[in-house]
């Protein structure tokens, strides 16, 4: 290993350690993450043994949130974002207001900081990580959705506040003059002329330039090129426009995104972000020194309890004020309570120009060390919390009710909910024989595409009675829940079956907990995880190839489909 360069020793170094903590998390049951951030933390500087180069690792963490965001914005339209911007700007707005001026109390406490400094403090316990949240929405199914456009729409202000942040900063020292508002002006003309490049050259372009690529026919080239073209914009954005490098990748993913290589673009570059987002989140622990954790106990502590606070619990009470769902609310909120890559840049550029001092730079790691450990907590306790406020109706919710009343009277009829990538193939097959059904869908797009297909739909959130109530459930044969979270799927089960307990129900699972749960429920019902019906599909067709009877070939898989994989392995398929 001392021959090896320190490069080439600090990637395999920081990848084998995440790889090995993250396993080990996952063991825990807990998310892999965790392990990248502990992983950082052992192989850092501080921590006695194996100490990789640091300034190469934040280059590589760098690198995998733009490829992050990149991906991020293949799967979110312009369009997309335009319609929670109602949501999106005041709330986002407020929010950091919010966390800034907690952030800002905190630090006027502290002594020798006065209020420009305090501020600045303030504002590196505001800004929430854009790729530990759209981390912790996609491992919950939750970033393709209502809560992840809503996300993402506050996630992108709060970029565009860190660059006038950024600019900002230098004010706090007292060295700003009569050019900080020329600055300012600056930096918002800049941002607007790369907006504007985006959208009007760059729309026309990128997609143009990809498809030449793609027509030569190496798949090769075409990863190439889309990699050239993320981290290119990024890169264009941050050296010319002052526009952060995670920002321009989004941009870059969401333009696009629009045009018909949006999926295979996603595809070619999915390894990618993973392998260099786990570097990210050990970068994140590199910079933790272990030893200096007791030096200011208690400001970490406030630290920690501003962010939860100020970002998680602002965004929460936010987001309901604005009339977004209580379960929608949560899950958005749940995600933005932390802070992360931006928070550093903020602090180490307040750290390095005499600012902040240097003892405030523990604070700011544990708090989002802390925030990001606690995050599955999170997301429990403020989905309790959803659960137990009384529902208020969403705008649009007057439309939707005059829909519900529009539905025929129907009886025996199917409740489908959710109509993303599994619902609608089974819609597609109730369709298909004229079977009356009914879909209740929380994403308003898909809603309003439904409406003009005249498919009986309803816009909102299946956990809250009055849906299953809309949707007739009394009278109802059957329940299909599609959904990707176990606990909304139990939620809205417990629901249907409390309005009427003959209903047949057949759910989305993902883990053999949530099968024994409905077979306890009822041993009538359906479980379905993905992964184990494959393998029955293909282990269906294989019996009837090597020449079992179609009869006795489904008796095995139905056997199958009720057994524990491990159960199943150890008994065997002649049991």
């Amino acid at each position: 290993m001392e021959h090896a360069p320190p490069f080439l020793a600090s990637l395999v170094i920081g990848l084998a350690a995440a790889f090995g903590f993250g396993l080990a998390a996952r063991a825990l049951r807990m998310p892999p993450l965790v392990g990248y951030l502990v992983a950082g933390v052992a192989i850092g500087p501080y921590t006695p043994g194996v100490a990789i180069d640091g300034a190469f690792t934040r280059t590589m963490a760098e690198v995998g949130v733009g490829l992050l965001l990149f991906g991020v914005g293949l799967h979110f339209q312009p369009r997309d974002l335009l319609a929670v911007w109602r949501v999106a700007v005041p709330g986002a707005t407020a929010q950091v207001a919010i966390g800034t001026l907690m952030g800002t109390a905190l630090g006027m406490a502290l002594p020798g900081l006065g209020f420009g400094p305090a501020m600045v403090f303030g504002l590196t316990l505001a800004i929430a990580s854009t790729a530990v949240a759209t981390r912790a929405l996609e491992e919950r199914g939750r970033l393709s959705g209502e809560a992840g456009r809503i996300a993402m729409g506050w996630l992108v202000l709060q970029d565009l506040l860190v660059v006038l942040g950024l600019v900002l900063v230098p004010a706090a020292s007292g060295e700003a003059g009569e050019g900080m508002a020329g600055a300012v002006l600056v930096a918002l003309l800049k941002l607007a002329a790369f907006a504007t490049l985006m959208l009007v050259a760059g729309r026309r372009l990128l997609p143009w330039a990809l498809q030449q690529v793609a027509r030569s026919g190496s798949r090769e080239l075409f990863t190439l090129a889309v990699v050239v073209v993320a981290l290119g914009v990024a890169f264009e954005a941050s050296a010319l426009f002052g526009v952060s490098f995670a920002l321009g990748a989004f941009f870059a993913g969401a333009i696009l995104g629009e045009s018909d290589l949006g999926h295979q673009a996603a595809a070619e570059t999915l390894p990618l972000q993973r392998i260099f987002a786990a570097i990210f989140f050990v970068s994140v622990g590199m910079l933790l020194n272990p030893a200096r954790l007791l030096d200011a106990p208690v400001t970490s502590i406030l630290a920690l309890a501003t962010v939860l606070i100020g970002t998680g619990g602002a965004s929460f009470a936010l987001l309901i004020a604005l009339r977004v769902t209580p379960a929608i609310a949560a899950t958005v909120a749940a995600s933005l309570a932390q802070i992360g890559e931006f928070s550093f840049v903020l602090m180490e550029l307040a750290i390095g120009q005499g600012i902040l001092p240097d003892s405030l730079r523990g604070p700011v790691l544990l708090g989002s060390f802390g925030a990001i450990l606690l995050m599955p907590l999170t997301f429990r306790l403020l989905a309790a919390l959803a659960a137990r406020i009384p529902r208020r109706a969403p705008p649009g919710a007057e439309g939707r009710s005059r829909l519900a009343a529009s539905l025929p009277r129907m009886e025996d009829h199917a409740i489908l909910v959710g109509y993303g990538r599994v619902g609608v193939l089974v819609a597609a097959a109730l369709r298909r024989h004229s079977l009356p059904f009914v879909v209740v869908e929380d994403d308003r797009h898909r809603t309003e595409v439904l409406t003009r297909q005249s498919v009986p739909v309803l816009w909102g959130n299946a956990t809250q009675p009055e849906m299953l109530e809309a949707a007739h459930a009394a009278r109802a044969r059957l329940l299909i829940v599609t959904l990707p979270l176990a606990w909304e799927a139990r939620r809205v089960v417990e629901l249907a079956r409390a309005a009427n307990p003959g209903i047949e129900v057949t759910v989305r699972a993902h883990h053999d907990s949530e099968v024994d749960w409905l077979y306890a429920q009822d041993s009538s019902g359906l479980a379905v995880m993905g992964e184990r019906e494959v393998a029955l599909g293909i282990a269906d067709f294989a019996m009837r190839r090597m020449g079992v009877a179609a009869g006795t070939a489904q008796e095995t898989v139905d056997l199958l489909r009720r057994r524990r994989v491990a159960d199943a392995a150890v008994a065997g398929l002649g049991a």
